[in-house]
């Protein structure tokens, strides 16, 4: 899988839009446009359903994107082993089904 600065590049070239089109679109500068795109500069978590939007994409699909490639720079920026991701999703687990747990009432 490519990062997120990949993602963004790909769909927009699919689109034929040049870097100063895009950045119209999403409210940001060509600059900022291209350094989303090498991964210098991460891209605004606020403007993830506009840019869901914008490429006809489920908000889902391109809000996991997003957070899976910040996660993946987090880990590798800290050096962490191949066993935080399979780490990372047991305890995502675990929370989700703590929350569904605290969040049931039991009614008779």
């Amino acid at each position: 899988m490519a990062s997120f600065g990949d993602f963004i590049k790909t769909e927009r070239e699919k689109r034929d839009w040049t870097q100063t089109d895009f950045g119209a679109k999403i409210g940001v500068n060509s600059s900022a446009v291209s350094r989303i795109e090498n991964g210098s500069q991460t891209f605004s978590k606020n403007k993830l359903e506009l840019l869901a939007n914008l490429f006809e994409k489920q908000k889902q699909s391109v809000t996991d994107l997003y957070f899976a490639d910040k996660f993946a720079r987090e880990a590798t920026k800290y050096k962490c082993s191949e066993t935080i991701f399979s780490v990372a999703e047991e305890t995502a687990s675990y929370i989700r089904n703590k929350n569904v747990k605290q969040g049931k009432l039991e009614l008779e």
